[in-house]
């Protein structure tokens, strides 16, 4: 080669490390207890450390003492290298689905549990997240929130083959949570129950059904969520208010308020009845 050819050759390269972005930085493992799945432009992805991770406590998510309690034991289960389900936490919005994770990674943070946040968008990335963690001494949950598909998209796909479908499986220190509002992850259609076929007494559902559901079923767990009723949102805003440092007396003069907030909002969940704790104790509460 000669000397201008190569010349050539390495300002053409030079250039070309101008415009590519830099290589996904190394995982700094100890720089957190919870990840985000980031892609760069390279489409390659890594592990970011979440820097202020949401402290919840279990102790702090009332009226739900059923389903902490399963999806707890299966935690246990798996932080002890016992067999244990992928889960699913499905049911009315604001009941403590995505908290009860939360409050999972504060409580066994020290004995090994880590967070892994990942977008619909990039659970075709999950073979690479397994790759990844492998070899790490930790326990890890793949967390994927509000999770619904409209299709068979490219997550949709992938989710189904690393939940059971696939040759290869997930590393024996990984886990998969998903919250949902959906109990079937999809949308259900009235065009969908009319595929449905009887054969004598026998109801037989239709293909889209049978897709529709085949992909909730491979979690292993399926951890309901229901609506709360009027006594169970006024005990969950007086453990709030409590905790805001308000007194008996502030928190039962506050009722009327509790009641009122929930009507404008058209929910009693305990979404709703921790945010009207924040208003009414920052308004009301004594300033520590």
């Amino acid at each position: 080669m000669s000397d201008e050819l190569k010349k050539i050759l390495d300002g053409i390269l030079r250039r070309l490390e101008q415009i590519l972005p830099p290589p996904p930085p190394p995982t700094d493992w100890k720089a957190s207890i919870a990840f985000r799945w980031r892609r760069s432009g390279r489409g390659q992805g890594w592990l970011q450390p979440v820097r202020h991770v949401h402290r919840m406590k279990l102790s702090d998510l009332q009226g739900i003492g059923p389903q902490i309690a399963k999806v707890e034991q299966n935690t246990r289960q798996f932080m002890d290298g016992r067999p244990a389900n992928n889960v699913l936490l499905t049911g009315a919005r604001g009941t403590g689905k995505s908290s009860i994770v939360k409050g999972l990674l504060n409580k066994y943070q020290k004995q090994g549990l880590r967070l892994i946040e990942v977008e619909k968008s990039d659970l075709c990335d999950l073979p690479a997240i397994v790759d990844l963690v492998a070899n790490r001494p930790e326990r890890f949950l793949v967390f994927c929130d509000d999770l619904t598909f409209h299709g068979a998209e490219e997550g949709y796909i992938a989710l189904k083959v690393a939940l059971d479908g696939s040759i290869s499986t997930t590393s024996e220190n990984l886990l998969i949570y998903a919250t949902s509002n959906r109990r079937h992850l999809m949308p259900e259609y009235m065009q969908d129950n009319l595929e449905t076929k009887y054969v004598g007494d026998e109801i037989h559902p239709g293909e889209g059904v049978e897709e529709k559901i085949s992909l909730s079923e491979r979690f292993g767990l399926w951890v309901s969520f229901y609506p709360f009723d009027q006594d169970e949102y006024l005990e969950i805003v007086a453990h709030w208010l409590k905790t805001f440092g308000c007194s008996t007396k502030e928190i039962e003069s506050a009722r009327e308020e509790t009641l009122q907030w929930s009507m404008q909002r058209g929910s009693r969940s305990g979404r709703v009845a921790y945010q009207f704790a924040r208003d009414w104790a920052g308004k009301h509460a004594k300033k520590k």
